[in-house]
């Protein structure tokens, strides 16, 4: 990582005497940057980056300004989300992958010159109820068997039709999204595919299929446009891990007090750790309010300075435990890795019975520490 770091703007500006909780999450901007290359190296074409959720909870505008120089744009799941990309002279192509919600959010996202989605009836009408939006790029969403979103592969030639013949739409692109990519042996995948290129077949405009395990394991799905999101945060969606992604959040704390536990001595909320043998814990100045999964069990891994160690006990609010029985040089000040390079999140995700999206998109109180420069 780059010694340039950057306290990011939601984490409050404190007098020194009210900022020493050691709890942080440090975003590698560097990393997110090779995270992009590498996606749209192996999609093959131009590929927008997925900055919703606030980043899945990097910080939005501090990603986009690290991939301004990379990115060929950028897809965010509201208006909102996109307005406040704007507001901080992010200028790249903003894709709205909900689509707007109303007329009025259709005005006001052509205003700001995004790209929206269209996926059901009403979207279409409001698009032709303004031809006064000249140059409007619509993605216009094929349900392709994920059964949420789109027009049905019966109704795809007559929604294209009648957005070509809208004289405001300057450009067209066709997309759907895939409901079991990350899962390589189930032939959904292959069926999507095989489904949305039916639907489409013949009509004018750019395909954009593949999401990030799209990228990652489906090279038919590779068209015009990718829309990578989780692998950009270095957090593989796929069940082989691809060694070339770096993960981009590392989420840490330290040890700011150590116990010692006798055989028969209960820890913690509900005493679900007991003691068999005397051990040594450190308290960990980070809990589930700050983004790390209390439904984690004793035994999920950690790194202590670094030597690999675990949770014993349950996850509090704002503290954790770890064992330092085998670690006799950790204490007071010692280094927590929750997750991170040595830490891989997919494992803290499936110990907690949920997915990476969901932990990285928890992450909040602690404060963001950048690194890495926000250059190209």
């Amino acid at each position: 990582m780059s010694a340039s770091t950057a306290l990011a703007p939601h984490a409050a500006s404190l007098p020194p005497a009210f900022s020493d909780r050691p709890s942080r999450a440090v975003i590698d901007l560097d990393a997110l940057r090779h995270n992009y290359r590498l996606a749209r190296g192996r999609h093959g074409g131009r590929a927008l980056a997925a900055l919703k959720a606030d980043a899945y909870g990097h910080g939005d505008v501090a990603c986009a300004r690290a991939l301004a120089p990379l990115a060929d744009g950028f897809a965010v799941a509201f208006l909102a989300e996109a307005h406040a990309l704007r507001a901080a002279g992010i200028a790249a192509p903003i894709l709205i992958l909900e689509g707007c919600f109303s007329a009025e959010e259709l005005v006001a996202a052509h205003a700001m010159d995004c790209w929206v989605v269209a996926h059901q009836e009403s979207q279409l009408r409001a698009i032709e109820a303004h031809p006064e939006l000249a140059g409007l790029n619509v993605w216009l969403k094929v349900d392709s068997g994920m059964r949420r979103a789109g027009f049905l592969p019966a109704d795809v030639r007559d929604a294209h039709r009648r957005l070509a013949a809208c004289p405001q739409v300057a450009r067209l692109t066709l997309m759907t999204h895939f409901a079991r990519a990350d899962e390589p042996g189930v032939p959904a995948t292959a069926d999507q595919i095989a489904c949305f290129e039916a639907a489409t077949a013949g009509l004018a405009g750019e395909r954009s299929l593949a999401n990030s395990a799209g990228v990652l394991g489906w090279p038919a799905a590779r068209g015009d446009w990718a829309r990578p999101g989780i692998l950009l945060y270095g957090a593989d969606p796929m069940p082989l891990p691809d060694a070339a992604l770096r993960p981009v959040m590392t989420l840490e704390s330290a040890v700011f007090a150590v116990r010692d536990l006798q055989p028969g001595d209960a820890l913690g909320y509900g005493g679900r750790f007991v003691a068999d043998a005397p051990c040594r814990v450190g308290l960990v100045a980070i809990g589930y309010a700050d983004g790390y999964p209390r439904t984690v069990p004793t035994g999920t891994p950690v790194l202590v300075g670094e030597q690999s160690s675990r949770i014993v006990g349950r996850v509090s609010m704002d503290l954790l435990t770890v064992d330092l029985t085998h670690l006799p040089e950790a204490g007071i000040g010692s280094r927590v890795e929750l997750w991170g390079p040595r830490v891989p999140i997919n494992l803290v995700a499936a110990a907690a019975g949920t997915i990476s999206y969901e932990l990285l998109c928890h992450v909040r109180r602690v404060p963001r520490m950048y690194v890495g420069g926000t250059g190209g």
